[in-house]
This record gives C-alpha cells, sequence and structure tokens, in this order.
C-alpha cells in the first residue's frame, strides 16, 4: 500500500466512478482500476461493489475511506509543516530591546509578525543598551533594537537598519516653572536638578558621552542626583519633585494623565535618539529571514 493508491481510492469512492476519478488524476481508466485492485489484494478485502450503478463501497470500503481521508489530511499537514521549516515559517527568533522601547510600537509590529508567522515563537528581552550588544556578539540574542551605544554596527559581521529616529522629551512636575512651556532647550537645564537616564548603565559608555557632550555644547555641566535606565524609577522620582529628567520621546508618547508629570519636547537639531534594528549577517536563522522580509 502506498499513498497514491489511497489517493486514487479516495477519488473513486468520492465520484463513485473509475472514469470521473482516471480524468481527476490525468490517467488512464485501466490504471486506477488495475491500482484498486492491487489495494485490495494487499488487503485481502473488496473495497467497491461493482454490481452497483452508480458503484459504492463496501463496509469495508466505507471503513478505509474515512481512514484513509485521515491519512492523507495528516501527510499533507506534514509536509505543509516541512516545508514552512525550510522557509523559516516555524522556529523562535529571541529579541533584545532597549529599556524604554516597549512603549514604543514595537509591540504593534510584532503582533503583526506573530499573526502573519503564527508558528514562530517571539522571545523577547529587555536589557541595557551595552549588555544588548554584548549579548548579540555572543550569539544569545538574534536581532536587538537599540542605540548604538558601542558602535557594533561598524563591525563588519554586524547588519544593521534604522528603525526609528525619535526626539527627547523632557520629563517635569506639574507645578515646575517651565510645566505651561510648549518646548524647551537644553540649556535652559543649566539650573535644573537632573535626574540622568542612561541609555546604557554604564557611566563611560558611548551614550553617555555622547549626551554630555550635548550638555557641553549648551554652555554648561548638568547637577546629576541620579544616573539609573530604570525609566519607571526616573518618573516617579520627577513625580515626587526631585528633579528633572530627558528621556526618548517614544518612553512618554503613550502616557495619558500621567500624576503630576509634564511632557515637554527637547528643541535643538540633535536632541534625538536613533534606534537601530542589529543583527549578525553570519546568522542562520531561517524565521529571522522571514522577520526581515516581513519588515522591508
Amino acid at each position: 500500500m502506498h499513498i497514491n493508491q489511497l489517493k486514487y481510492f479516495v477519488s473513486v469512492a468520492y465520484y463513485q466512478s473509475f472514469t470521473q476519478a482516471a480524468e481527476y488524476h490525468h490517467m488512464k481508466q485501466a490504471a486506477i482500476t488495475q491500482q484498486i485492485k492491487a489495494l485490495e489484494d494487499r488487503m485481502n478485502v473488496v473495497l467497491f461493489n461493482r454490481h452497483k450503478r452508480p458503484i459504492e463501497l463496501t463496509p469495508a470500503g466505507r471503513v478505509l475511506y474515512h481512514e484513509a481521508r485521515a491519512i492523507l489530511e495528516r501527510v499533507e499537514g506534514a509536509v505543509a509543516k516541512t516545508r514552512e521549516a525550510s522557509t523559516g515559517a516555524v522556529g523562535s527568533i529571541r529579541i533584545g530591546y532597549e529599556k524604554g522601547y516597549e512603549r514604543s510600537d514595537l509591540s504593534d509590529r510584532l503582533r503583526d509578525f506573530h499573526n502573519e508567522y503564527p508558528n514562530i515563537l517571539l522571545v523577547c528581552h529587555r536589557e541595557g543598551t551595552d549588555a544588548l550588544a554584548d549579548r548579540l556578539m555572543s550569539d544569545d540574542l538574534d536581532v536587538i533594537f537599540a542605540w548604538d551605544s558601542k558602535n557594533i554596527s561598524t563591525r563588519d559581521e554586524i547588519n544593521h537598519k534604522l528603525d526609528m529616529r525619535s526626539g527627547l522629551s523632557v520629563v517635569l512636575y506639574t507645578g515646575h516653572p517651565f510645566a505651561t512651556r510648549r518646548y524647551l532647550k537644553r540649556e535652559e537645564l543649566c539650573n535644573e536638578t537632573i535626574l540622568y537616564m542612561t541609555p546604557s548603565g554604564n557611566d563611560d559608555s558611548i551614550g553617555d558621552m555622547h549626551y554630555m557632550q550635548l550638555y557641553e555644547k549648551a554652555g554648561f555641566q548638568p547637577k546629576i542626583l541620579l544616573k539609573s535606565n530604570d525609566l519607571e524609577s526616573l518618573l516617579m522620582m520627577v513625580a515626587a519633585e526631585q528633579g528633572v529628567t530627558v528621556v526618548p520621546s517614544y518612553c512618554v508618547e503613550k502616557l495619558n494623565n500621567a500624576d503630576n508629570l509634564v511632557f515637554l519636547p527637547l528643541d535643538g537639531e540633535e536632541e534625538y535618539e536613533d534606534i537601530y534594528m542589529m543583527w549578525k549577517s553570519s546568522h542562520s536563522n531561517a524565521a529571522l529571514q522571514c522577520f526581515f522580509e516581513f519588515y522591508k
């Protein structure tokens, strides 16, 4: 017994005709008849009552008909899953994103991808930018969304693509003298107590040096009370009126009716943060290729 014999048998049973089944499979009727006879001989049963018009299944034939359809459905399913695996339509992708980026539209995009590829598991990890870079380089993550605080995008083995250019926002408490303003410039923060949101959690990272240079260009050294990459804690401290903070705008754009908080754009040509999607060019994850094709 082989799969084609079961296909021919199911077709004859469905059409109740050897002739129509032969036409469906683009075969001669004699070939279909021969295959059904071989199947009956192999099982030592009679599957069709050939004296009836149209022909009909015997009791043994009815049993095989239901079993054969189930077998063929399972075979087709196995073939489909195998093809999906070869094209990356099954599997998993380990995704890293920098702290705060969960407030962007990343979750919406991941949901869209999941709806298109439900058999690909998206495993998400939230880290500081330096940790994400390290985990990508050590093959612990497949793709990351982060500011390139370590300049890994300049390495030959790393591919990258700009995912978002986000402006910066100053977070104030509602009683602050600047709270009614439409926007602020960095130089206006010269007398403020700064709750500094570090992109990496490492004081001497490229990310921190970049923002310190922006303060220097504004003409002052910031009075930093605390450095942290914990956005929620920084917002809590601002709400408690212990200082102000500067964060990427995507971190706060979705916050509505935040208790005792006001968000103002930070004006200036250099007041932005670039978030890159980065991955190793040597990756062998077929599911990851589906991810890239989806976001072309």
